[in-house]
């Protein structure tokens, strides 16, 4: 089995208007997933220096942040960062998408369980038209890697923004893509929409799939964190 996550963050800012990184760490460890991809990771201004740093989660967690061609000083890519265990290997990247305001997905491939499989991660835009360009923009990325780096499966995951049930980009998605039914995950003390989501192509069979609610998780941020669980099907 293999566990995959995915956590907008919010820059650690809790429902409780403090920002408290080590309580988002808390829930990182409760979802104990092998990869989790965050959004909104590093702080909006300046030279945007990460909300996790790595001392932080190597002293509380055994989580690190996939290594990207980026500023040192940030975690991820526009916010977007990748999580593996730090005995993980895992070769990352960026993805730049087309936007009003700055936007990206980061990407890593690694091997886990003796399956090849590569993770992307992302946050889209507020605007439907420009959502559909993102994911068209992904997808095109998915199938360049996927002609010189085959994978033995492929999950995207992030705060995609969508408020519709089936249209938009998610229509988009779903032509390559099967989602996990995670459940509403936004707003975290009033579960009105489910903004986060898990998909998936190739070797792995869905397990099971949900929003986690902890006490931790309703404080931390704004959204819940979502998860899936796949067997490889060795």
């Amino acid at each position: 089995m293999i566990k995959l996550a995915s956590y907008n963050i919010r820059k650690a800012m809790g429902t409780d208007r403090r920002r408290n990184p080590e309580r988002v760490i808390d829930v990182l460890n409760e979802l104990d997933a092998d990869v989790i991809a965050l959004q909104e990771a590093d702080r909006r201004f300046g030279i945007r220096h990460a909300v996790l740093p790595d001392w932080l989660l190597q002293m509380h967690s055994d989580y690190r942040a996939v290594t990207i061609p980026t500023r040192s000083e940030s975690m991820g890519w526009h916010g977007n960062a990748l999580l593996v265990r730090r005995d993980q290997e895992a070769a990352g990247d960026v993805v730049h998408l087309p936007c009003l305001e700055p936007r990206g997905a980061v990407s890593a491939a690694l091997d886990i369980r003796g399956v090849r499989l590569r993770v992307l991660g992302m946050h889209l835009d507020l605007s439907g038209l420009w959502r559909r360009k993102q994911a068209a923009a992904v997808l095109h990325q998915l199938d360049l890697w996927q002609d010189h780096d085959p994978a033995g499966a492929t999950v995207l995951m992030g705060d995609l923004n969508e408020w519709s049930a089936n249209r938009g980009c998610l229509a988009d998605f779903g032509r390559h893509y099967e989602f996990a039914p995670c459940g509403r995950s936004y707003h975290s003390r009033r579960q009105v929409a489910a903004l986060d989501k898990i998909m998936w192509r190739g070797g792995l069979t869905l397990v099971a799939s949900d929003v986690h609610l902890s006490a931790n998780a309703r404080k931390a941020s704004d959204h819940l964190p979502v998860w899936a669980q796949f067997d490889v099907g060795h």
